[in-house]
């Protein structure tokens, strides 16, 4: 630790905020997050701590885990600003409320700081008069009757009053505006709060494209009735939310993995576009609204909404973790989907849909396992944390997928010969010709795999996009309209 020597030209020491200033997340949150990751029963530990005090609170949380600072967002142009002021001479601070074992590891991390004030287990909460009266201490002890402040929030209002410089990061514009009353010369690094654009792509607006297999029983019954129709479409814009808010958690809950991957670093959670609280109160606002919407479409909807809710969280906070069980759990949540539809149309669900779509689900479970194992292997990198696969296991995990990618269309050709078909089709043997369509789409998905085409994306994500997939599509459409109404 170096101590600066005050000069009549030396500028004063600047501390700096960690939490929303240095890095735009909040390392309270993100260490709960994680102690909740680890075991989601550790968050009645948290509401039992939460009676002891905002000091004694972050202290039993730091005892209990803390956030890799190599894997924390940070705000790129303060950190370069604040590298041109240590290299000009200027002391840097690291101050905070958060525990002082956090903030000491931060420094460490950046090695940019001079010394580090934070919340010690046998003192106050650091904010606002706290952190004032530390700094003031501090910077006397160094030398220095004058310091500059850097924060973000109200509560850093209280500190800037006595500063002599000040610096606003990420502050609201209300913020900002009370700080520039008081010094008008404030240098300010503009917030820049998250787009609309930002914020679709952080509840994945694009996957409510899952939410279409809803469809599938009223387009198999060969249903026209417009209130099924209308139905479903509700049910549609329910299940978007209530799969956007559970994607927010998922996302919540793997913050410090998605960092450190090629692609979802640059998730706007994980990239800190978007805050952990914004994301928490967008998650309720939806998963609220998605259940009003299904009430509206019906009970028995409402329990397939919650059904679907319940194995999610369950797989976000434990699920995904085992091997094999995983898989299992996204082709089942797949054919939820479909199950769900039915109910809300009102319309029977037919075995034979439901096999087909497990077996060809499970294969698309595996397809997304196998394409991130190719990537690992190529890379030559170790699994990600949390996941339950190795490379080794491609060779096992591939013939699977393959299998039942296979037993998928199986299962329709003995569909073509049942009494099922011929209640729905005038000609069903036209179904034949959709057969080795469906192989074709199957063997291929699994050479791009093989080839490493589908960079980690989502298998459905990436047959959207695809044309052949929607050739392939129309082709079996046509087909069966074919066998509908015969020639």
């Amino acid at each position: 630790m170096t101590e600066p020597t005050a000069t009549a030209d030396a500028p004063c020491p600047l501390y700096v905020d960690l939490d929303g200033t240095l890095t735009p997340t909040d390392t309270l949150y993100e260490s709960a997050l994680l102690l909740v990751r680890r075991q989601p029963l550790n968050l009645l530990r948290l509401l039992t701590w939460l009676p002891l005090g905002k000091a004694a609170f972050k202290r039993r949380l730091a005892d209990a885990v803390r956030p890799d600072p190599a894997t924390l967002p940070y705000h790129e142009p303060f950190v370069r600003h604040l590298m041109t002021e240590r290299e000009q001479g200027r002391s840097l601070v690291l101050a905070s409320a958060a525990d002082a074992r956090i903030v000491r590891e931060v420094s460490d991390h950046l090695g940019l700081f001079d010394d580090v004030l934070g919340t010690e287990a046998d003192g106050p909460n650091l904010c606002r008069a706290h952190k004032r009266e530390a700094i003031a201490a501090h910077a006397r002890a160094q030398g220095h009757e004058r310091w500059a402040y850097a924060g973000n929030s109200r509560d850093d209002l209280s500190v800037w009053s006595g500063a002599a410089e000040a610096v606003a990061v990420n502050a609201p514009p209300s913020v900002v505006a009370s700080l520039q009353r008081e010094h008008p010369q404030a240098q300010v690094f503009e917030q820049t709060p998250p787009s609309l654009k930002t914020v679709l792509r952080a509840i994945r607006l694009k996957q409510w494209s899952k939410n279409a297999l809803l469809f599938v029983p009223l387009l198999a019954a060969h249903s026209l009735d417009p209130a099924a129709w209308g139905a479903v479409l509700l049910a549609f814009v329910a299940f978007g939310l209530c799969a956007s808010a559970t994607y927010l958690v998922n996302d919540l809950l793997d913050l410090p993995s998605d960092r450190v991957h090629r692609l979802k670093r640059h998730r706007p959670l994980a990239a800190g576009s978007v805050s952990i609280p914004h994301a928490v109160v967008l998650g309720l606002l939806m998963i609220t609204l998605a259940f009003v919407l299904a009430w509206h479409v019906s009970a028995g909807f409402t329990a397939m909404l919650l059904l679907y809710t319940i194995t999610t969280l369950a797989y976000s906070l434990q699920l995904k973790r085992l091997p094999l069980i995983d898989v299992l759990v996204l082709a089942a949540l797949y054919t939820l989907r479909i199950g769900a539809g039915a109910v809300a149309a009102q319309v029977e669900l037919s075995n034979w849909l439901l096999a087909i779509s497990m077996f060809l689900f499970l294969s698309l479970a595996l397809v997304k396992r196998c394409a991130e194992l190719e990537e690992l292997a190529a890379e030559d990198k170790p699994p990600a944390p949390g996941r339950g696969y190795q490379p080794r296991d491609l060779v096992s995990l591939r013939a699977m997928g393959m299998a039942s990618g296979f037993l998928a269309v199986m299962v329709l050709t003995l569909y073509i010969d049942s009494q099922g078909s011929r209640a729905h089709y005038r000609q069903p043997e036209w179904l034949w010709a959709a057969a080795p369509l469906a192989l074709l789409w199957v063997m291929r998905i699994w050479l791009k795999t093989g080839r490493r085409e589908l960079h980690g994306e989502d298998p459905l994500q990436f047959a959207l996009r695809d044309g052949f997939t929607w050739l392939v599509v129309l082709l079996i459409g046509g087909i069966g309209l074919v066998a509908k109404i015969g020639l």
